[in-house]
């Protein structure tokens, strides 16, 4: 027990004598911490931070003329900061080919010099500005250039898109008139309708959420820091009109005859799996998981694939009734019309600007553009060639349809 209790003391009396070791020096040193500290905040706050800019982001110019941009440097912390060079990269798009090289340049602060830009072909390319040290902002340095053949072109282009994009508009109408008319929804597939509905609210939600919430529009730029938000006035407008226009169609299903048309247990399955799925994704979202942005993507990707199947149940059910009637011809026409200038305006763009990737370097978007033309172009031929003129072969229960017969008689009859 002695032995213990005098082994304790000792060994409290040395943990004493270190404690008080230790605080006399970091008392004897407190003064130069304090004053090492102070040193460096003086050299943070008076050390010079450099930024370098573009003062317009994108420039558009023929293959057979010059063009320049002006590159920026603003006033430095420090008013003796000297010169600093400042060399150019290419990104992106046929940077190996495009222009000739840009040569480095000194700027000095507060400061801006003219850089002159010198196309060899048509294409794009982003040019990025290079500062020698990490202490230059050069974030919003750079440039997207897009050398052009023909400014006819160019317009012709911007003219077959407001194009399409009536015609996309405007087709809507054509199977909402028809309904009125005939006073009934007879040979309009319910399918095409619900998938329609909600493909285009799913486009709507990404649109509107990319063009508007200023905190989505920052994470895009962030993950595309070069980019440039791909969404315009015209691409929000049209599937808000798209699901007015459905609602309308829907709404026409309750008030006028259908028989005994409904929504088919498939289609039930396929709403339900994309219930689920928006359902999982936008609970990820609202918990953090996913970012807001992914969850919007992944909508868009919805309604691609809704977009590939949409279609089949109608073409399905002309086939089965050997007709046509009760699915207008014109809403197909203008939808043939709006796809079709819509890849003419791709092939446009592609060789007015050398850059057939914007095409076969995305076949998703040209493959959907394809695959709803093709269809309409199996509805026109169902219309006009397989069952021009036909009544119906087979009747829905319920209904006052008049059945088909007597022979074929050119056009489309009146029902």
């Amino acid at each position: 027990m002695l032995v213990h209790h005098t082994v304790t003391t000792l060994s409290r009396i040395l943990s004493v004598g270190k404690r008080t070791l230790v605080w006399k020096i970091v008392r004897r040193n407190m003064k130069r911490y304090l004053l090492t500290l102070l040193f460096l905040c003086l050299i943070g706050a008076y050390s010079s931070s450099s930024n370098i800019s573009v003062w317009k982001q994108d420039l558009e110019l023929l293959t057979k003329e010059n063009s320049s941009f002006i590159l920026l440097r603003g006033p430095d912390d420090d008013s003796g900061a000297d010169e600093i060079e400042i060399s150019f990269n290419f990104t992106n798009g046929n940077y190996k080919s495009l222009l000739e090289p840009i040569e480095p340049v000194k700027i000095g602060p507060n400061s801006n010099i003219t850089i002159s830009v010198v196309p060899r072909q048509a294409g794009h390319v982003d040019i990025v500005a290079v500062a020698p040290n990490n202490e230059t902002d050069t974030g919003n340095a750079f440039v997207r250039v897009v050398v052009m053949k023909s400014h006819t072109v160019d317009l012709i282009s911007t003219i077959i898109g407001w194009i399409y994009f009536a015609a996309w508009s405007v087709s809507f109408y054509p199977q909402i008139v028809d309904n009125f008319r005939r006073k009934s929804v007879i040979g309009l597939n319910f399918d095409f309708l619900a998938l329609n509905i909600v493909g285009f609210s799913l486009y709507g939600c990404y649109n509107i959420a990319l063009f508007w919430i200023t905190s989505i529009q920052d994470d895009y730029l962030s993950r595309h820091p070069r980019g440039v938000i791909p969404v315009q006035t015209n691409d929000v407008f049209f599937p808000i009109h798209a699901v007015f226009a459905c609602a309308i169609t829907i709404a026409q299903c309750f008030m006028f005859e259908k028989a005994n048309q409904a929504v088919s247990k498939g289609c039930w399955a396929i709403l339900g799996v994309i219930a689920i799925f928006v359902t999982v994704i936008l609970i990820l979202a609202f918990t953090h998981v996913l970012p807001w942005l992914d969850f919007l993507q992944y909508c868009s990707y919805v309604k691609l694939g809704i977009t590939l199947i949409k279609y089949m149940p109608q073409a399905y059910m002309n086939y089965r009734r050997k007709s046509t009637v009760g699915w207008s011809i014109g809403n197909v026409l203008l939808d043939f019309t709006g796809g079709s200038f819509s890849i003419l305006q791709m092939i446009l763009i592609s060789y007015n600007n050398d850059d057939w990737s914007s095409i076969f370097g995305d076949p998703t978007k040209f493959g959907l553009g394809f695959f709803s033309v093709v269809f309409d172009i199996f509805f026109m031929l169902q219309h006009y060639v397989f069952y021009r003129g036909n009544l119906p072969h087979e009747t829905l229960a319920g209904s006052s349809e008049e059945l088909r017969n007597s022979p074929v008689i050119p056009g489309t009859p009146e029902v």
